[in-house]
């Protein structure tokens, strides 16, 4: 097995080449094709994904791969690169400058090395375990807030909101009124690193698949903070919901959150 550290700016250099490629696409018109009701895949999101799976195989022939747009591999099992080759696809189709490339190599389902680039501001995050978390080359923490009265807090609204609006409601409701205020800006990725860079306080969001988080979640422990389930209990990448803060206000949002749950 590679260096956690090598394989970490390895997987820095392969989601700035595909940050490149979306970024040159950015002002032009799009294939949209509908996933779902309001899921979008974009001609970008395949292409930038086949570039980060040749050029991640370039470099690491023996690890696996599986892809948001095309599958793969099964990421549960030994060592596989986990990648959303565009997080925040409806902001990128509709010309919203926040969208990322997620990298992360799981090991039996674990994240252990990550790296996640914002195409339009060039902000390049990346992490291993034990290695901390780093912006740009600079290493990063979570933020210090302990009330979370003084605390912005993030979430997303998740692809099937339409069937499950009145518990989405209700814990936006709560957390509207105990935080200084909430924020949705449509990229898990980078609600998880600016969890990781002390931005946000918390985040909260349900129905978030393995490649959304897999980077993020890893950046954020990495940082110092804390990430679970909305009850506190361990997160999996496929548990579809996700508490991250800066783990000072952890159980503060679990019991917040309780009564919904």
């Amino acid at each position: 097995m590679h260096n956690l550290e090598t394989l970490a700016r390895g997987a820095v250099e392969v989601a700035t080449q595909a940050a490149e490629l979306i970024s040159q696409s950015f002002e032009k018109s799009h294939q949209i094709i509908h996933k779902g009701a309001v899921d979008l895949v974009t001609e970008v999101d395949t292409a930038s994904e086949q570039l980060i799976k040749k050029e991640l195989h370039a470099r690491f022939p023996k690890i696996r791969f599986h892809g948001e747009e095309n599958g793969g591999d099964d990421w549960r099992t030994g060592e596989v690169w986990v990648v959303d080759p565009l997080d925040g696809t409806t902001n990128f189709a509709n010309r919203l400058g926040h969208f990322a490339v997620s990298i992360a190599l799981c090991n039996n389902g674990t994240p252990i090395a990550g790296a996640i680039v914002n195409p339009i501001n060039h902000e390049t995050y990346h992490c291993w375990l034990g290695g901390g978390a780093f912006l740009n080359g600079a290493p990063i923490k979570t933020g210090n807030q302990s009330s979370l009265n003084d605390t912005l807090a993030v979430t997303g609204f998740p692809y099937n909101r339409r069937e499950n609006l009145d518990v989405i409601m209700e814990r936006l409701k709560i957390m509207l009124m105990h935080v200084q205020c909430v924020r949705r800006l449509g990229s898990a990725a980078l609600d998880l690193c600016h969890i990781a860079r002390g931005v946000f306080g918390v985040y909260w969001e349900t129905n978030l698949k393995p490649w959304d988080i897999a980077a993020g979640s890893l950046l954020v422990t990495e940082a110092g903070g804390r990430v679970s389930r909305l009850d506190g209990s361990q997160m999996q990448l496929d548990s579809l919901e996700l508490l991250a803060t800066n783990g000072i206000l952890h159980q503060n949002v679990i019991d917040l959150l309780a009564p919904t749950i």
